[in-house]
């Protein structure tokens, strides 16, 4: 096996540096320009359609999938298929970014009569803003790099970098202005992980007849009864007013089997942890496992402004989400 040379180490480093100075040399070129693209993407009432072609086009794509899941309807239009019969997608409501690094690509310099008839806006990020692409844009962003990464400084990477990096910087800058939330970040992502973590605990309890539930005045054997059948490890305590008084836990009844041997004849009140820590029904799924864990808890009680039980949060809930 070829092994890794200090040379090879040194290439990668000059790799990474390269593509991070591409990336900062972004910061200051943000101005009045960067804006007005925003404000186009906010006020676009169509789609946003995201098209170029070859590395550039794979950028595209993670933008207009970025842009999707902040809400704002976007997807990918291969600039060759578009000139083959795709073009019927662009309506004059829509916004077209379109990325090019020379801003002279034949496939995307086709596509420009198209839009400006229908009316289309065009942002365009580009490299040379006084291009031909540059110029028919309503908004040149300028991705320029002072060199690629490639050794030969021909392979496209740090100006994919930069491009892709000005598409987040866009995308980040619009889901503020939009408002966007956590919740509607969970709703566009059901399925994922970082949209589990986004699930609140209502999603997520023990609900119903399969809580465990007892009042104060419940005997032992039968608080052991009702947690055995629950199978949750624990019970909440409800007082006279049906709000919550206390909990029961495996390791209470360890604790009170240990110090008294008449465990059998007390009753809930007796046994119970008073004031546990409660969270409502809003709660996150990843701000319910931060109380688990910081309180070395197992399961948490979820309740309503009245304190009264509306379900359990339980570990094993929140593990079976895989989004950990």
């Amino acid at each position: 096996m070829t092994r890794v040379t200090a040379a090879d180490i040194a290439l990668a480093r000059k790799v990474l540096e390269t593509e991070a100075a591409a990336i900062l040399a972004l910061v200051d070129r943000l101005d009045e320009r960067f804006d007005r693209a925003v404000r186009l993407l906010l006020d676009c009432r169509g789609r946003v359609i995201v098209t170029g072609m070859g590395k550039s086009g794979i950028i595209c794509r993670k933008i207009a999938a970025t842009l999707s899941s902040i809400g704002t309807p976007a997807f990918f239009l291969h600039p060759a298929e578009a000139t083959h019969g795709d073009l019927g997608v662009i309506q004059a409501d829509d916004v077209v970014v379109a990325l090019s690094y020379s801003g002279e690509t034949d496939e995307l310099l086709r596509l420009l009569e198209t839009i400006k008839r229908l009316g289309a806006q065009l942002i365009a990020i580009t490299g040379h803003r006084a291009s031909t692409l540059g110029q028919a844009a309503d908004v040149a962003l300028d991705c320029r790099v002072s060199e690629e990464a490639c050794p030969l400084n021909l392979v496209p990477t740090a100006s994919t970098t930069a491009a892709l990096a000005m598409g987040d910087a866009l995308a980040m800058t619009l889901l503020v202005a939009k408002g966007f939330r956590q919740e509607d970040f969970a709703n566009l992502h059901p399925g994922g992980k970082l949209g589990k973590r986004l699930m609140r605990a209502e999603q997520l309890m023990t609900s119903g007849d399969r809580t465990p539930l007892v009042r104060t005045t419940t005997p032992m054997h039968e608080v052991i009864y009702e947690m055995s059948r629950k199978g949750l490890g624990m019970t909440c305590v409800i007082d006279e007013a049906g709000q919550l008084a206390g909990i029961i836990t495996d390791g209470d009844l360890r604790r009170h089997m240990t110090a008294s041997a008449n465990l059998l004849e007390r009753s809930a009140a007796d046994v119970m942890t008073r004031n546990p820590v409660t969270i409502d029904r809003s709660t996150l799924a990843a701000e319910a496992l931060l109380v688990l864990e910081q309180r070395k808890i197992t399961s948490i009680v979820v309740v309503d402004e009245a304190r009264r039980v509306e379900g359990v949060v339980h570990l094993h809930d929140l593990w079976g989400t895989e989004m950990f």
